[in-house]
């Protein structure tokens, strides 16, 4: 008897919550080694310790807001190949996810107090994207992980010298995020107009500056 793979909109609602729930909550697994788990871990004063929590909570807040994106991008994609696609790119974010949550709780410290606040606005602002068609929904990609790159190099330069857990983490999450906008540009996105660019720019850095602290 062929089992019935059909899904109610309501499964997909308790599917989409539950997973929500689990992003904001920081639980996530990992399918790659942590990069950090084999770099010295130097001892870091009081201070390097609270601003390297800072960076990769930042980091981890991306991440959250990675999550949200792409699950809703995918939801609301117009094609099969496309929401495999952005199911497949989710995925391999939640590696980074659980690596920042990690290194976060190996400084001491926790994820932002605000992470529902940012996984929704990325959500909306992912299922708009997905709304007006695949070719812009790759764009948005293009131009996120054009940001996403620019604040890993940023990072890489504002931590500590001898924080070697954090430069190796942030360091993997720098190729795998330019691999994500090169396979988004691959499959024939659109550029991103530029008010909708300097929009993205002006609300990431609302987004980072907040979450440093909080």
């Amino acid at each position: 008897m062929v089992a019935n793979r059909f899904i109610s909109p309501l499964d997909h609602l308790i599917v989409g919550f539950d997973k929500a729930l689990r992003v904001v909550g920081g639980v996530a697994s990992m399918s790659r080694p942590n990069p950090g788990a084999h770099a010295v871990d130097c001892e870091l004063s009081d201070e390097e310790r609270r601003h390297s929590a800072g960076l990769m909570r930042v980091n981890h807040v991306g991440e959250v807001c990675a999550q949200a994106l792409y699950d809703s991008q995918a939801r609301f994609a117009q094609t099969p190949e496309m929401r495999a696609q952005f199911e497949q790119a989710g995925r391999e974010e939640e590696d980074h996810l659980a690596w920042t949550a990690q290194r976060l709780s190996e400084l001491g410290s926790q994820p932002s107090v605000l992470n529902p606040l940012w996984y929704a606005g990325a959500y909306a602002l992912g299922s708009i994207a997905a709304r007006i068609g695949d070719k812009h929904s790759l764009g948005f990609v293009v131009e996120t992980e054009r940001q996403v790159e620019a604040h890993l190099d940023s990072h890489l330069t504002m931590l500590p010298p001898q924080d070697a857990k954090s430069r190796a983490i942030v360091e993997q999450m720098r190729v795998d995020e330019v691999a994500h906008g090169a396979k988004a540009q691959a499959l024939g996105a659109s550029e991103t107009p530029l008010p909708v660019r300097m929009a993205m720019k002006a609300m990431s850095k609302v987004m980072t500056t907040t979450a440093y602290y909080v």
